[in-house]
């Protein structure tokens, strides 16, 4: 059993981010890492092929030098191979043109060995769009189980739970299948030492879009589908109210909510009291 889990190198979330002139990301700060829900996706796949038995584990990410981080990351958390998608024309996709890079990628890795299951996070957190799992799951024409808080496998079957706001999912399909799961799904494992060590000789493969057959034209800024029209900084706030807590803030700060109409009193009571 192969399984392929795709994860992203994106800037350190507590770190200041900011757009380009070019409408891109900055990514040159140097305080890069990889995107944390992707460790959930690392996990989940980890412990799929545990239980299996006989399976192994490959990531791939796509992204410049320093993207290759993110996939010596994965492989301390228990990946047994990498890939590493590495080419100057893929600078600027957008949520398309990545997953068609990636599904590009997974079509190459099973060419030699089928790929029974795509493993992804729900989201990148430099975008937030969570648009690449269901894009790449139509490009490899998989069934998508997206936002799970809970992987099983039984049977040649995945199962998925999904925590919705007002209802709780249980989704199903038929291997192989595309699954996207949540920062509840799992507690991604600490890797030690030994398996920091060890990670250091598992392969990471260098590969180009001509390797993988995509024609530039496609991706990267020239085939992006969406483009930032303008950004600009978030202006600071100028109606900050400071109270300092002398006994009376509770007291002030529920006046200051009934002045603006954001509570209301509570009613007086009604009825017999006994």
């Amino acid at each position: 059993m192969r399984i392929v889990v795709c994860v992203k190198h994106v800037p350190d979330i507590q770190s200041d981010r900011a757009l380009g002139a070019d409408g891109r990301l900055v990514r040159d700060g140097g305080d890069g890492t990889i995107n944390e829900v992707d460790e959930n996706a690392v996990e989940a796949a980890v412990v799929l092929a545990e239980q299996v038995g006989e399976a192994e584990v490959v990531v791939v990410t796509v992204g410049p030098d320093d993207a290759e981080d993110a996939a010596r990351r994965a492989l301390q958390l228990g990946a047994d191979a990498a890939v590493h998608v590495l080419d100057d024309d893929v600078a600027g996709s957008d949520a398309f043109g990545t997953a068609a890079v990636l599904a590009a990628a997974v079509r190459r890795l099973g060419a030699d060995v089928p790929v029974d299951l795509v493993v992804t996070g729900m989201a990148g957190l430099d975008g937030l769009t969570s648009l690449v799992p269901g894009a790449l799951a139509a490009l490899l024409d998989l069934p998508q189980l997206t936002l799970a808080a809970d992987v099983a496998l039984a049977d040649g079957e995945i199962t998925v739970r999904r925590d919705l706001d007002h209802a709780t999912e249980v989704l199903s399909a038929p291997l192989p299948a595309l699954v996207s799961v949540s920062d509840r799904a799992n507690e991604p494992r600490y890797p030690n030492f030994q398996r920091i060590m060890a990670a250091r000789k598992k392969p990471v493969e260098t590969l180009t879009l001509a390797d993988l057959g995509v024609d530039p034209a496609t991706v990267g800024a020239a085939g992006a589908r969406t483009a930032v029209v303008e950004a600009a900084p978030r202006p600071p706030r100028t109606d900050r109210v400071l109270v300092s807590d002398d006994g009376q803030a509770g007291a002030r700060l529920a006046a200051w909510l009934v002045e603006r109409d954001l509570v209301r009193p509570a009613a007086p009571p009604t009825g017999e009291v006994l």
